[in-house]
């Protein structure tokens, strides 16, 4: 019997989609900040396994291909431009390995292809728009060889950047999530609203449309309330795990306010490897999963800065039980703060000025 399809899951329960690789992969020491280039694929494979492995535990229904920012413009800043096809194919085959043979509890995930901002379009440039398609359909041509049940196209600032990516998944036969990531404003870079550029995307044709990154659960959520009102089809919701706010809608300019930091970021700003106490909590996950679900988005994830904390408490907010909901939080036995029986009050009354 065949797993259910993308549309099939979408209609019937929902995906949930673990995103933010980058963040997490450079965290645990195999990736370079600034560069983010995801060689972690041909350097270090089973670290990738595992992260992947991870986020399936915790609920996640797509295994998405670590391929953001392993595009040929990527790669040539790098200077690496040989390993294009290799990391593109490394990490796709890494990802419909895990996806096919999930951990007890978990059913056989969805695998995705992914394509995203090449930081090389142009809006008045159709050589750059040229040179970009070729690079979309490269990749999208590597996950359909490589059995791509669908393939993400995210973190567009340019609207017809997002147009383009449609256009190449769609010529390769395969269903389309694109998800775009406004920078601050209310518009794309080009100047299309960011409803409208997610309405054109529905009407030519995307599986799903929708926002990711850039911005945390407090910016992206009004704009999720004006799409449910705009698109009838599916949406879908991957904020970054930080607090942005209306001042700074983006994770790009937030400040650190504690003017007592003893280790300021020597870049300038927090961003993006000193963002650690801007980090928002599981709760205020939970509580976006919760409102955009409600909402009837049923394609929802976390972007940069998740952990498989973040996707289990999304996947608890649609009602779900993935295997890491075996270790929920169990503070009735907290030495601190619990009520079980035989912890002993003259410990517990310490939490009160612990």
């Amino acid at each position: 019997m065949s797993k259910p399809t993308l549309q099939q899951r979408l209609d019937n329960g929902g995906v949930i989609c673990a995103e933010g690789f980058l963040f997490e992969i450079e965290r645990r020491g195999y990736m370079a900040s600034g560069a983010f280039v995801p060689e972690v694929a041909l350097d270090n494979p089973q670290a990738l396994t595992n992260l992947h492995r991870d986020f399936q535990h915790a609920g996640s229904d797509v295994v998405q291909a670590f391929t953001y920012n392993g595009h040929r413009e990527k790669m040539r800043v790098l200077g690496k431009e040989e390993l294009l096809e290799p990391l593109n194919r490394a990490a796709l085959q890494l990802a419909r390995e895990v996806a096919e043979t999930p951990p007890a509890g978990v059913s056989e995930n969805l695998m995705a292809g992914n394509i995203s901002n090449t930081n090389l379009w142009k809006p008045d440039d159709t050589a750059a728009q040229k040179e970009v398609r070729g690079m979309f359909d490269e990749m999208v041509g590597w996950a359909a060889e490589e059995r791509a049940d669908f393939v993400i196209g995210e973190t567009f600032y340019y609207a017809g950047e997002a147009y383009c990516a449609l256009e190449a998944i769609q010529a390769a036969g395969l269903p389309a999530v694109i998800t775009i990531a406004p920078m601050h404003g209310d518009e794309m870079r080009d100047g299309v609203g960011i409803i409208e550029t997610c309405q054109e995307l529905a009407a030519r044709g995307a599986d799903v449309v929708g926002m990711n990154c850039f911005r945390g659960p407090k910016t992206m959520l009004p704009y999720l309330h004006a799409l449910r009102k705009e698109v009838s089809g599916h949406l879908a919701a991957l904020p970054v795990t930080f607090r942005t706010n209306e001042e700074h809608q983006t994770f790009f300019n937030l400040p650190d306010d504690d003017v007592h930091c003893a280790c300021p970021s020597p870049h300038g700003r927090p961003f993006p490897t000193a963002l650690d106490p801007l980090f928002v909590n599981r709760y205020e996950i939970r509580a976006f999963a919760e409102e955009a679900w409600q909402l009837g988005i049923k394609y929802l994830g976390v972007c940069c800065g998740a952990a498989p904390i973040h996707i289990r408490e999304v996947a608890e907010a649609m009602g779900r039980t993935p295997p890491a909901s075996r270790y929920h939080e169990d503070m009735e036995r907290h030495f601190l703060y619990g009520k079980h029986e035989r912890l002993q009050s003259h410990i517990t009354e310490l939490g009160k000025n612990a």
